[in-house]
């Protein structure tokens, strides 16, 4: 396939933008095989400026298009939340614009995404996809333990298609254990670990449901797996997060979990939460709640508990809660696993973490905890972030958990504020980029297909652009926290993440010049008490002019 065949029109002249916050901007029209580029010149008392559009064109979640007369407006709704609205002269300009938008943004093949095309100049392609490489985390715990070994039984992905090709299992269980115990598991997700609590030797494992049936299967191996994790008269919680008719159900279709008898040492408990068409069709309705300008106090109230997000974002914060609980204060292991063990039990094992350990609340920590708790736990970006809430397309498999997740951050970085080293801006760019990005790190299902795509090969990772703007992902106010910390959860506490879902439709100026002269004030403070102590200052960037005669909106 050529991008050339799905391009009816590459430029069209004096083409309007407009958008929420932004006045509106006449120029060039240009559309390009992954972009959508406005160009126009603007200025006053004789100055001339140029502002441009830099829009993704697989950031598109939907298009509208309405014709009258000699013209016509395309609106793009995108994967970001934004919304904008395009005045094109000429009817069948239009109807071509539209056309190839509609084109290019709905190209299925991965490899021609434009992470595969996208060459900047100041990154090589090797660099970013080895910076938090799982052996070296878990090779640590491993000597630490002596209880806990990496194995390399899934090398070759045959094992599990879902899980990286290395994972950390009880050193006293063989490979050919786990290969029996993969086969008992949904998706062959075998118990393996998440998280070591290093305080009291505590271990967070996550597995997918174990393959009962309604005549109660039971499998030798998965039972030693898990029966090795406790000493000798421990107890283990599992934490399943479905509820228990839910379980019931799976159970009559070939699923289930642990039966009492088999596992005597582990205490099952249940927190349902809500993943899949639900939760996609909750964030739908929260964002059409935000764009009414209509509503009164009454309507806006009832529509936002009508979409019932804040519930969603309450009931994982709780859950992550208590398997932290079980970990910190009942100094028992846990295993968390829903159905697939490919969305809600991500979302409690890494979210437990952020609660638990100060290194997974640094920037570098977060980074590590993405890949190993998301990436290559085997999350389906592709598939859950396919759309956002704007397409008209029938759901599929689409579903914001990893959302979800960011939202819960947002909510202990609000109730902790000087706990996270990073800034709610980190965390709206890790949304855009789940949806949308000229980087590679998100691409894929699992690193089964991104072996197959050679993702790591022939793309760059989003880590190392991150790490070279630091400074503006950094939050100013952090002081490193060495204790847990523990989320209220009560209805009162859990609020609306404005940042993201009124992101676009409230101005935000004067907040960010105020955010702005707090990290100034910070970075200050910083480089005065660093010149004290003599250390060196070099690395702490110079901030650039803002006399720039180029601005550059990328979306």
């Amino acid at each position: 396939m050529e991008f050339a065949e799905l391009i009816k029109t590459t430029q069209v002249n004096d083409v309007v933008l407009s958008c929420p916050g932004l006045a509106p901007v006449k120029g060039t029209l240009c559309i390009t095989s992954h972009h959508l580029l406005l160009s126009s010149q603007a200025g006053g008392n004789g100055e001339q400026s140029q502002m441009e559009l830099w829009l993704l064109i697989r950031n598109v979640d939907a298009i509208e298009k309405r014709v009258a007369n000699a013209s016509g407006t395309i609106t793009l709704k995108c994967k970001d939340l934004r919304i904008l609205h395009l005045e094109i002269p000429g009817m069948e300009e239009c109807l071509n614009i539209a056309s190839s938008i509609e084109a290019l943004s709905s190209v299925e093949s991965v490899m021609m995404t434009y992470p595969f095309f996208y060459r900047p100049q100041s990154m090589k392609l090797e660099n970013g996809w080895h910076l938090y490489p799982l052996e070296k985390y878990y090779q640590q715990i491993a000597s630490d333990t002596g209880t806990w070994r990496l194995s390399s039984v899934n090398e070759d992905f045959a094992v599990c298609p879902s899980y990286p090709p290395v994972v950390m299992v009880p050193a006293a269980v063989d490979d050919g254990a786990l290969r029996k115990s993969a086969c008992f598991r949904h998706g062959r997700r075998f118990p393996i670990l998440s998280y070591y609590h290093k305080k009291n030797g505590t271990a967070m494992l996550r597995s997918s449901q174990p393959l009962t049936g309604p005549n109660r299967k039971r499998c030798q191996e998965d039972e030693l797996l898990l029966g090795t994790v406790l000493e000798r008269g421990d107890r283990g919680f599992i934490l399943d997060t479905r509820s228990t008719q839910a379980t019931k159900q799976a159970q009559m279709m070939g699923g289930g979990t642990e039966h009492r008898s088999a596992y005597p040492c582990w205490k099952r408990l249940h927190r349902p939460l809500e993943r899949g068409r639900p939760l996609q069709e909750s964030f739908i309705k929260l964002v059409e709640a935000c764009l009414d300008p209509s509503l009164s106090m009454d309507r806006w109230l009832a529509k936002l508990e009508a979409s019932k997000w804040l519930s969603h974002v309450k009931e994982v914060l709780s859950t992550a809660c208590l398997a932290a609980q079980c970990l910190e204060r009942e100094e028992a292991c846990v295993l968390v696993h829903g159905s697939e063990g490919t969305d809600t039990t991500l979302l409690v094992t890494a979210l437990a973490q952020v609660i638990l350990d100060p290194d997974c609340r640094t920037l570098a920590g977060f980074q590590g905890l993405l890949e190993r708790e998301w990436i290559q736990a085997g999350h389906p970006f592709s598939l859950r972030c396919a759309h956002s809430a704007y397409s008209h397309a029938r759901l599929k498999q689409e579903a914001p958990v990893f959302l979800l997740f960011l939202d819960c951050v947002w909510q202990l970085g609000r109730q902790f504020p000087f706990s996270l080293e990073f800034s709610e801006h980190l965390l709206l760019t890790l949304f855009e980029h789940s949806y949308a990005s000229p980087y590679g790190t998100f691409l894929c299902s699992n690193d089964k297909e991104r072996t197959l795509c050679e993702v790591k090969e022939k793309t760059h990772a989003l880590w190392p652009w991150l790490n070279q703007e630091e400074e503006k992902y950094r939050n100013p106010l952090y002081s490193r926290n060495s204790l847990v910390i523990w989320p209220s959860v009560e209805p009162q506490s859990v609020l609306l993440w404005q940042g993201l879902f009124l992101r676009w439709i409230r101005p935000s100026h004067y907040l960010d010049e105020a955010w702005a002269e707090i990290q100034k004030i910070a970075r200050n403070s910083r480089v005065l008490r660093e010149q004290l102590s003599g250390t060196s200052t070099k690395d702490i960037p110079t901030p650039t002019s803002s006399g720039a005669e180029t601005q550059t909106m990328a979306i």
